[in-house]
């Protein structure tokens, strides 16, 4: 069960190189592998304990004010996290700046409440939301792994390829539009391709 999950979240529901969800902090923050691992742990931490919450208490949430309430919830977490960020990660939390925030509206988190914390037990909630939040961290440090290494010639601060010309644009939001298309595309590739061997 813990390997059909891990493959859901990862690979065949993957938040933003699947359902293409969460799109904008992924532009904005996955220009280093730092930021984007930092965004991805951020947003797990508020995606498996909003879950934990909400399936605890749906059936005590009035259906007319339910997505409300999910926001208050998310937001009491996303201040935690941001809290944190500014007392031991003050450099982390600069570079992720407004995004940090804007979890509160993020669809994934909203999304993952409304369709499955909403309508399951805590113990696969807690699946849910850890296996979704792997499969956003896993598809940011992807990309940042291609635009800083191609953007800058570095990764995690440090230099790759001697020699290499880092071609700027990577780092900038059309290298963001342009790297996540071609990951996309790729996926869809292999996808297709195995969907085909197997028919």
């Amino acid at each position: 069960m813990i390997k059909e999950e891990l493959k859901r979240g990862i690979i065949a529901e993957n938040p933003i190189l699947v359902l293409a969800l969460g799109l904008c902090p992924a532009l904005a923050v996955s220009t280093s592998l730092q930021n984007g691992l930092g965004m991805g742990c951020a947003a797990t931490f508020v995606l498996i304990c909003s879950n934990i919450i909400i399936s605890l208490i749906k059936k005590w949430i009035p259906e007319k004010v339910r997505i409300p309430c999910y926001i208050v919830i998310i937001a009491t977490f996303v201040t935690i996290v941001e809290l944190t960020l500014k007392a031991y990660f003050p450099e982390l939390n600069n570079q992720l700046g407004i995004f940090v925030p804007l979890i509160v509206v993020n669809c994934v988190i909203l999304g993952r409440a409304e369709a499955f914390a909403s309508k399951n037990n805590l113990g696969r909630s807690i699946i849910d939301g850890f296996v979704m939040g792997l499969g956003f961290t896993l598809a940011l440090c992807i990309l940042a792994i291609i635009r800083e290494v191609l953007g800058s010639n570095k990764l995690w601060g440090l230099k790759v390829f001697p020699g290499f010309r880092p071609m700027t644009i990577f780092i900038l939001a059309p290298g963001g539009f342009f790297t996540i298309a071609f990951v996309m595309a790729m996926i869809n590739y292999f996808r297709q391709k195995k969907e085909g061997g197997q028919s």
